[in-house]
């Protein structure tokens, strides 16, 4: 059971509440692997783009990775380091600002990397130091659900090795990138590392650098780190390269919460109660995986005496959290405490139905809990026209 000690009486629901020490610990872990092997850790900041921590993460990891240009401009103006960016395609209009901001830039396709080739040299030309990938999609991952997987047939993600080989010309690439992973241990990565190897690795010699993308669930209780440390330690040593890896929810796993309050209790052929927090608006991927996040104190249905149909206050049918469990029955202005509630929150909420966003708040290694932001009636009206 996640350890709470916390004193939510006073605190504003619903909100995230991100645990500073937790995050740090996380950071720990990974800049740990980062002094034993060499590799460079990047920041995904597709899971978690929480700035006002980034100073702090910063002390930790290389620099961040996006997947636009206002990720890769947050990055730069707020985490610094190097600041890398992929897209599954480029605007024309974004590309300008893009090579000012972005150290490596990670082209989908060589078409692509062809279309922009001579706005990078130009700007090479001029002295910046930037260097160029191509995404790699060698066919081959062990995630189950398809929206997950970057490699299924169809997918556009990455180019495959047939076509890759028809390119030939690989002159002024510097990388090579694949993504693969979702929430998996290192041996899933140590598996697809054969299969990229057999694929691509006659092509690993003359680049600087490979990325081994994200899905890396590092700072995990069960993660194997020795056997991440010796597949990053195997690529650079028998290639000579620099390995990069960008995980986002690893870097934010198991640091925050969503605390919520019971607005009413009713019954239709079970116990309801619905609550202040939106699986569509605040928790998103509860419905898109979907999951069934962990309430603290709260059981699997039936285990406790009492068991609720929890749910927001939208009018979608469908916002329901799931069924719990507690061992008294709950009250309105009850609070609950949703966890691992930094990742997958913030950066995906929405205001459907007008419904508020949760408020965030961080608490301090000091043992403070921080107003960090609310929102308001203006965030939702100027989201709209």
């Amino acid at each position: 059971m996640t350890k709470f000690n916390i004193d939510i009486s006073r605190i504003p629901t619903p909100c995230y509440l991100v645990d500073e020490g937790l995050l740090e610990r996380n950071m720990k872990i990974l800049q740990g692997v980062s002094d034993r092997t060499g590799c460079k850790i990047l920041l995904a900041q597709k899971a978690f783009s929480m700035f006002s921590m980034y100073p702090m993460m910063s002390n930790y990891l290389a620099g961040t990775t996006a997947s636009s240009l206002y990720e890769a401009r947050l990055g730069k103006e707020e985490f610094g380091g190097e600041t890398h960016i992929f897209a599954p395609a480029y605007k024309d209009s974004e590309m300008d600002e893009i090579l000012k901001l972005c150290d490596h830039i990670v082209f989908n396709s060589c078409s692509q990397w062809r279309r922009f080739q001579d706005k990078v040299e130009k700007v090479r030309g001029f002295g910046k130091k930037l260097e160029c990938g191509i995404r790699i999609n060698p066919e081959y991952a062990e995630i189950e659900t398809d929206i997950y997987n970057p490699c299924v047939t169809g997918s556009r993600l990455g180019i495959v090795l047939s076509d890759f080989e028809k390119e030939g010309d690989l002159q002024g690439i510097d990388g090579l990138h694949f993504h693969t992973m979702c929430e998996q241990n290192s041996d899933t990565l140590e598996r697809t590392l054969h299969v990229v190897e057999d694929k691509f690795g006659k092509y690993f010699s003359q680049m600087k650098w490979i990325n081994f993308g994200g899905g890396h669930h590092i700072t995990r209780a069960d993660y194997d780190i020795a056997r991440l440390e010796r597949c990053i330690a195997y690529i650079q040593n028998t290639y000579q390269v620099q390995v990069y890896l960008e995980p986002g929810e690893a870097a934010a796993l198991h640091t925050g919460y969503l605390v919520t309050e019971v607005l009413e209790l009713g019954r239709n052929g079970c116990n309801l109660a619905i609550l202040d927090t939106s699986a569509a608006c605040h928790m998103p991927d509860v419905l898109e995986m979907p999951y069934r996040p962990e309430i603290i104190g709260a059981g699997k249905p039936k285990e406790k005496p009492y068991t609720y149909r929890l749910g927001g206050p939208t009018c979608l049918a469908g916002d329901v959290i799931g069924d719990y469990s507690f061992d008294q029955p709950l009250k309105v202005g009850d609070k609950l405490v949703f966890t691992d509630m930094s990742i997958y929150t913030m950066v995906k909420n929405n205001t459907f139905n007008g419904i508020k966003l949760p408020a965030i708040l961080t608490h301090t290694k000091q043992g403070e809990t921080k107003m960090i932001r609310e929102f308001g009636y203006e965030d939702f009206k100027n989201r709209l026209s």
